[in-house]
């Protein structure tokens, strides 16, 4: 169980996402940020080494994968601050806030069993009604990361992100608002407006031969 913003396009084309797992399978629990800038490029940036991080699900589209500290700090339960002080990468304010939709699709979703979840045809559903009904254009609540491994989402509680302000290396990225074309990363897709979740994610385990071990495109290219 973990929580994140799943990603906040802004009018500039860029793109964040936040992912917090107090705990992991694969290593100890993990803070990333992912980074998408107007031109498409990728960056994850994780508190622990990448190869345990989102990273490794994937790192063959990621420009660059970063291993830095990454400071969370919660105002109140509405508020967060979210930042990376190499470099002055980032500082992130981040504003939360629910609707209607958002406590009815909540609701809906904390009463579906986990035994249901894994089914696909119930996150199939459940990903084509929630994201019209959130303006988000569509969600993927399954499918194939870039490095080949298959991923579930399981969103049990969920928010709009309702404000808030981002600095990149000291540049503001502007206001929110849906991209031109949706982005992605393998068939993960970005949400077209900003939705903050509580959830499980589900990875497949690393099968040497049929998924990638990288963690950047660079590691992927031919000598």
């Amino acid at each position: 169980m973990g929580y994140g913003v799943m990603g906040l396009p802004f009018s500039s084309g860029h793109v964040l996402a936040l992912r917090r797992f107090p705990s992991s399978s694969i290593g100890p629990g993990y803070t990333a940020i992912w980074h998408r800038t107007a031109q498409g490029s990728w960056t994850i940036w994780a508190d622990i080494e990448p190869p345990k991080a989102c990273p490794r699900y994937f790192g063959s589209e990621l420009e660059q994968a970063i291993q830095a500290p990454i400071e969370l700090l919660w105002r109140d339960p509405f508020r967060m601050t979210a930042k990376i002080y190499a470099g002055q990468a980032l500082d992130w304010q981040i504003e939360i806030g629910s609707t209607f939709v958002t406590r009815s699709l909540s609701a809906v979703a904390k009463m579906i069993p986990d035994s249901l979840w894994r089914r696909r045809s119930v996150r199939t559903v459940m990903g084509a009604v929630a994201g019209p009904l959130l303006g988000a254009g569509r969600l993927s609540l399954d499918g194939i990361a870039p490095n080949g491994q298959w991923f579930e989402a399981n969103p049990k509680l969920i928010w709009f992100v309702t404000g808030g302000r981002a600095l990149l290396h000291g540049a503001d990225l502007g206001p929110s608002g849906s991209l031109d074309q949706q982005g992605s990363l393998g068939d993960f897709l970005i949400p077209q407006r900003g939705i903050f979740a509580v959830g499980q994610s589900l990875f497949e385990p690393f099968a040497e031969g049929r998924h990638l071990a990288v963690t950047t495109r660079e590691a992927n290219r031919d000598p």
